[in-house]
């Protein structure tokens, strides 16, 4: 078992004995979302820490996705339930890169590629995307991306 799994296992065991609420369902959730991608696909297999990573970063954003429409549907308690779940996935997560930090790093791999204009997203895109790691959202890469090309 990878060590992040044992983790989220460990912490559930704890939050269980602390009769923690939110954080026993969050962790279930995430435990159950790491053991559907493992048996997705044609044979089951054990996820690397980087793969558990990549399915905690999508939980996460599914919870704040979540958040924006309770509150958009004005459901606050619903909105601070899903935003609360967040964080507790957040402690999991890997630092996240601040905007200076990615900037920083999407102007090195605009001068590593010389791409120019919008035509060379995909290759500057290509070339950051294992920099960064989980350790930014796509959309903010992306965004970061296309204003430094233009």
């Amino acid at each position: 078992m990878t060590e992040l799994k044992e983790r989220l296992r460990a912490d559930l065991t704890a939050a269980m004995k602390s009769r923690d609420e939110l954080v026993t369902a969050t962790l279930r959730m995430a435990l159950t979302a790491v053991g559907t991608e493992e048996v997705a696909g044609k044979e089951a297999r054990e996820l690397s820490d980087a793969e558990v990573v990549q399915v905690l970063t999508r939980e996460a954003k599914k919870r704040r996705e979540a958040a924006e429409a309770f509150s958009a549907g004005n459901r606050p308690e619903q909105a601070a339930r899903e935003l609360a779940e967040g964080e507790v996935l957040a402690g999991y997560l890997p630092q996240q890169l601040t905007d200076e930090e990615l900037n920083a790093l999407v102007a090195q791999a605009v001068a590593e590629t010389g791409a120019e204009g919008p035509k060379g997203m995909g290759l500057v895109m290509k070339a950051l995307t294992p920099k960064i790691a989980g350790r930014a959202e796509g959309g903010r890469v992306a965004a970061a991306v296309k204003s430094a090309l233009s």
